[in-house]
């Protein structure tokens, strides 16, 4: 159902997540309409910035060094790591996004931006109540981080159009799963969300029972779509 929102912006936290070159060239990585999302993810940072909002960053970059290669773990074939590698320049954070001084910077060696270890208590020690989020990709890492933000008691806004994947129905696929599960947040637009970053009131779609969403191939874009 969608029902209006309004965010403190002493209690809310907007995270990007995986906003980083490879996404534009590396063939493991690209993200499809990265432009879009990357200017999207833009307009949120702005928003946050001018209205006091914390910022994080979340990027993924894989060193051996600090996390062993997990069992199964895809692998170059130097046997370093298949993506995202710490000694690639392709791990910087787009400069569309880039971080500004004061806003924090997690580098990750796994999915969810929770694995670096200091997100939650970072957030608690903030008193944040909503955490915002952006970024790639939809199903994997934003999915990952959105999950451990509900389990550490955070609740979350999806915001749809400045996340992606490697496909659009991935993307697409991905959100609508998300809002299965979506306990306590909610999905909207980075139109929306600008509104309620800025501290004013939007309309957006919120999680009100389990599995609100049991879509097929063919009504996944229209119910994707209807957030």
């Amino acid at each position: 159902m969608h029902s209006e929102l309004t965010l403190d912006p002493l209690k809310t936290a907007l995270l990007i997540v995986d906003l980083q070159d490879e996404q534009r060239s590396e063939p493991l990585s690209m993200a499809a309409d990265l432009d879009k999302v990357l200017a999207n993810s833009a307009r949120l940072l702005a928003a946050a910035r001018a209205s006091g909002v914390s910022v994080f960053h979340a990027a993924y970059v894989r060193d051996f060094d600090i996390r062993p290669p997990r069992p199964f773990e895809p692998l170059d074939a130097d046997g370093g790591p298949a993506f995202s590698r710490s000694d690639s320049l392709l791990v910087a954070i787009c400069h569309e996004v880039a971080p500004m001084d004061g806003e924090i910077v997690l580098s990750k060696n796994d999915a969810s931006a929770f694995e670096e270890g200091s997100l939650q208590s970072r957030l608690e020690a903030k008193g944040i109540e909503w955490l915002v989020v952006a970024g790639v990709w939809t199903e994997a890492c934003v999915a990952a981080s959105v999950r451990d933000a509900i389990s550490g008691g955070f609740r979350v806004l999806l915001v749809k159009d400045a996340c992606t994947s490697g496909t659009t129905a991935m993307h697409q696929v991905g959100i609508l799963n998300l809002a299965n599960r979506l306990y306590g947040g909610g999905v909207a637009d980075t139109d929306r969300a600008e509104v309620l970053l800025h501290g004013a009131t939007a309309t957006v779609w919120r999680s009100t029972k389990p599995v609100p969403f049991r879509f097929t191939l063919e009504d996944a874009p229209r119910l994707y779509a209807s957030l």
